[in-house]
């Protein structure tokens, strides 16, 4: 099932949130102010959490005072765990889309969180309530939506089960995340179809976290599954600190341009301002 168009959601927040040496807010609004002018439909930009938490991204604020969206398509996305984190996001005018993740897994739900599943799905519940009194998105990640590494029970009745409570409450974008790197093309062509034939009124994209050998079939998969929202990174940087020490890498961004751009798909971005980009990332990811 072949798309016409796709949603590029850019995730350099994803990317950061890792890294053990902090990168000054100077020069993680500059690489901000570049991603801005590709073209992606969405940046994935900081978070609202605890400091001690993710303490990469704890001047997402000054970061944010620094970005310049006058001449950009893109939206902003900012990652929250609690109401409290809701509440700062909400406060900003220019965050379009909130992001929560919302985990199958209650061991991981309780290390991303500091919540199990039904209080934070009761986290969901309201902040679905004040995205809509405040004319804001919410963006729902289904964590661990491909397994877990900590022996919880999973399959796919599971992740339907969660996908139909989040869409009952309002929920009208999903995005399944592959937290650890566990996903594979066959399981990516079980579920993806599965929650797009279900809910078609409700957006469905993947969140995947690959090493570099297996991003192309994850990708293909994917694309042929009818996906039309990918999440991705500039060089497949990142991966959750919280879920376990070795952390797996986001798809790489360039390697979905290439694919995508070999099927046709019409992106529309600045190469220009991308190839810029690329060339400031080795100063923002430097060893």
């Amino acid at each position: 099932m072949k798309v016409e168009s796709v949603k590029l959601i850019e995730c350099p927040r994803d990317a950061m949130q890792g890294l053990h040496d902090f990168i000054p807010t100077d020069l993680k609004a500059k690489y901000l102010n570049l991603l801005l002018q590709v073209g992606f439909d969405t940046i994935d930009f900081g978070s609202f959490v605890s400091p001690r938490a993710i303490p990469q991204l704890r001047d997402t604020k000054e970061v944010m005072a620094q970005l310049d969206l006058s001449n950009t398509r893109s939206k902003l996305l900012a990652i929250v765990a609690n109401l409290r984190g809701v509440e700062e996001a909400i406060a900003f005018p220019e965050i379009d889309y909130i992001g929560f993740p919302f985990s199958i897994s209650e061991t991981f739900q309780q290390r991303n969180t500091n919540s199990g599943i039904a209080e934070s799905l009761n986290t969901v519940t309201q902040l679905l309530e004040r995205c809509d009194k405040h004319d804001k998105t919410a963006v729902i990640y289904l964590s661990m939506g491909f397994g877990n590494p900590y022996g919880d029970v999973y399959n796919n009745e599971i992740v339907e089960q969660w996908a139909t409570e989040l869409v009952e409450r309002g929920t009208t974008i999903i995005s399944l995340s592959d937290t650890t790197g566990v996903s594979t093309p066959d399981k990516i062509r079980e579920l993806l179809p599965m929650l797009t034939t279900k809910f078609k009124d409700v957006e469905i994209g993947l969140h995947l976290h690959s090493t570099p050998e297996t991003r192309p079939e994850k990708i293909e998969a994917a694309y042929l599954s009818g996906c039309k929202r990918f999440d991705s990174a500039l060089k497949g940087y990142g991966g959750c600190p919280m879920a376990k020490d070795d952390l797996t890498g986001n798809l790489a961004t360039e390697t979905l341009i290439e694919y995508l751009e070999l099927q046709g798909v019409p992106l529309q971005l600045n190469k220009a301002m991308w190839q810029e980009a690329l060339a400031l990332s080795l100063q923002v990811f430097k060893d």
